[in-house]
């Protein structure tokens, strides 16, 4: 799994992570869906993912982590535009949950241009 760490003026460490999960909640139209979907960064605080539901800003999703079943509420805190593998929306966790993704945060990784050097050398 490919894995970036880039640093900002943020409460975590955010992390280029796919990852496959379960979203429950309301669409835009109101009807309740479940689905499947990909993320494409994540924190101890939240992420960014891929959703095929429109849903709308403020509104409450349940995240479930497939491999732990574990179960996330959080808050939609961005929507993207809708493109051809869905909308990109940010997620804020209710209450900070960094070990949901499976990651350790504290972990030193590297950065891009050092893991570009790396796989150069190897």
């Amino acid at each position: 799994m490919h894995e970036t760490a880039f640093a900002t003026n943020r409460r975590s460490q955010r992390i280029f992570h796919r990852m496959k999960l379960q979203a429950l909640g309301r669409s835009h139209a109101g009807k309740k869906f479940r689905e499947v979907c990909e993320t494409m960064v994540v924190s101890a605080h939240g992420g960014l993912l891929m959703l095929r539901h429109e849903v709308d800003y403020d509104e409450m999703l349940v995240l479930v982590n497939p491999e732990t079943q574990e179960e996330q509420e959080c808050r939609i805190v961005f929507t993207g535009e809708s493109g051809s593998k869905g909308i990109r929306v940010g997620v804020e966790f209710l209450t900070p949950a960094p070990h949901f993704w499976g990651i350790d945060f504290d972990a030193p990784r590297l950065s891009s241009e050092q893991q570009d050097q790396t796989h150069r050398t190897n």
